[in-house]
């Protein structure tokens, strides 16, 4: 019985193929917008974490000022070299430390020139940022201590000044400084926040603090710790620089240490909260999907009641036409939903690949959607259903 009223379902879906296709379109732009936006969502937040994690491995940046600090203050003070020394050599979880001093410069090249970021740094920079040379070589101990000037160019300053040749053993004006090209960096294009991250120049801490600052003031000191001992070593470079600093017990540091893995977690929980919002602010199309697919099964219900009145008049009975145009608008909802679902699937590994985001299948979000869709038509096509059932039989044979 069951069977035979799926198949009469079916067949009366057929016999109006446009208006059964019109009827799934809110339905299926409702799915595939709420797998699109999902599957975009996950997408930004994969790609700003493993952005933030090839930053560095347990990566811990220490900057001068209070984490709460709003604009300039004389308690900034920098950091010196020192420091980054007594880091290096107090605490045995720091796998590498890394003093940074930053510039701004422009860089010549015979008739070719650019305006770029100058960092100077110690060969843990290399470690700590996880980042390899892709032609030539990092600094050699001695240009490190003597603060001889040689370069390591990021992929656009060698593109935007060499082109496609290859720059190692060049000698390039970086401001009034003649440098020796002695590498590239491997390229990793531009981030999340659209930021060239291979528009920098790589160069001994010591050559940039006494040729491009003249001073030997520290700006950021990057800490790479051991694995599962980034908490424990965050604490105590706090608990050492409040000495050498000489920071009073409950006196405000005035200088902040972060771990990224927690500008991560807020990153992913900020993208997860749009994800979520997009999410459903696309599910509202499917509950106007429903409505229409009430709409058409109130119309069919009209259109049919003589029908329905002949049916209940040779016997059949009140559930058995519920039954009919429930599966109806049951069907018009699954098959609007699995349309759906490959137009949503679709989309957003076309829009992924469009935005440069990673393609994250979510399993759950598809699965979801389905049964979404399922109850949308069960929800929707109860009323018209019911209404069906309950005519009565004298009354649907008098219909014109």
């Amino acid at each position: 019985m069951i069977g035979a009223t799926i198949l009469l379902a079916l067949r009366s879906l057929r016999r109006n193929p446009l208006r059964s296709f019109l009827t799934t379109i809110g339905i299926v732009i409702g799915v595939a917008s709420v797998i699109a936006m999902v599957t975009l969502g996950r997408g930004a937040t994969a790609k700003v974490t493993n952005e933030i994690a090839s930053l560095g491995n347990n990566l811990l940046i220490v900057v001068p000022g209070a984490a709460n600090q709003r604009g300039p203050s004389s308690v900034s003070r920098p950091f010196t070299l020192a420091d980054a020394r007594a880091i290096d050599e107090q605490i045995p979880d720091a796998l590498a430390v890394a003093p940074n001093a930053g510039a701004a410069a422009r860089i010549v090249y015979g008739s070719r020139n650019w305006s770029t970021s100058i960092t100077g740094a110690t060969n843990d920079w290399f470690v700590v940022r996880d980042w390899d040379v892709a032609i030539g070589r990092r600094f050699h101990e001695g240009e490190v201590r003597s603060g001889t000037a040689v370069c390591v160019l990021g992929e656009t300053v060698r593109r935007e000044l060499f082109g496609s040749g290859d720059p190692v053993g060049a000698r390039v004006r970086v401001a009034s400084v003649a440098c020796e090209v002695i590498g590239v960096l491997e390229s990793r294009g531009q981030s999340t926040f659209g930021q060239d991250q291979d528009d920098f120049v790589v160069m001994p801490l010591v050559a940039v603090q006494r040729r491009l600052l003249g001073s030997d003031d520290i700006g950021v000191i990057a800490v790479s710790a051991n694995d599962g001992a980034t908490s424990r070593v965050q604490s105590e470079i706090t608990a050492l620089l409040r000495q050498r600093r000489h920071i009073q017990h409950g006196e405000e540091d005035d200088f902040s240490v972060r771990d990224l893995r927690e500008v991560s977690n807020m990153l992913g929980v900020v993208t997860g909260v749009l994800t979520a919002l997009l999410g459903a602010i696309a599910g509202v199309s499917l509950l106007v999907g429903g409505i229409g697919i009430m709409n058409i099964m109130l119309v069919s219900v009209t259109e049919r009641t003589r029908e329905i009145g002949i049916r209940l008049a040779i016997g059949a009975r009140s559930r058995e036409i519920l039954s009919q145009f429930l599966i109806e608008a049951v069907v018009l909802s699954v098959v609007g939903g699995l349309a759906g679902i490959a137009l949503g699937l679709g989309a957003s590994a076309l829009a992924a690949r469009g935005l440069g985001l990673p393609f994250v299948f979510g399993a759950d979000v598809v699965l979801g959607s389905f049964v979404f869709s399922a109850l949308v038509g069960v929800f929707f096509g109860w009323y018209p259903a019911r209404r069906a059932a309950r005519l009565d039989p004298i009354e649907a044979l008098r219909h014109e």
